[in-house]
């Protein structure tokens, strides 16, 4: 469904730090970095699209937060979202939302919220039944 999705930042070093710890955890690889665009992006396993990229706004205008907007990662387990929640905030990112069931999703929906270091905000879900 997605070619790329784009995140600005402001701080790039610091969001790059952030990602870089972040996104292992899902199991999704860095595909480029760029730091003289500055931007960076990883891809899914094993296509090369859909992309996540991070960088500053096209137009130099300053990174501003979408009020409403949210990236929504799927994780393969429970454990994953614990594991990926845990490794956010230890690397800058804020709590939005802790690990847990949200059953007015649906019965199965297990997610956690968070804002990166920019204030973009986030979400890493399981919808796998428990087994």
């Amino acid at each position: 469904m997605f070619s790329h999705i784009f995140v600005g930042v402001s701080d790039f070093d610091r969001a790059l730090a952030f990602y870089r710890a972040f996104m292992p955890v899902l199991g999704v690889q860095e595909r480029f970095c760029d730091k003289g665009k500055p931007w960076a992006g990883w891809q899914s396993h094993p296509e090369p699209r859909p992309l996540f990229v991070i960088g500053k706004p096209y137009d130099k205008q300053p990174h501003d937060v979408g009020n409403g907007q949210m990236v929504a990662f799927l994780a393969s387990s429970k454990a994953v979202v614990d594991q990926a929640f845990t490794v956010a905030l230890a690397n800058g990112g804020i709590s939005e939302g802790a690990p847990g069931l949200r059953p007015e999703y649906h019965a199965n929906y297990y997610g956690a919220y968070l804002r990166d270091t920019e204030g973009n905000k986030l979400c890493v879900a399981c919808h796998s039944a428990p087994g």
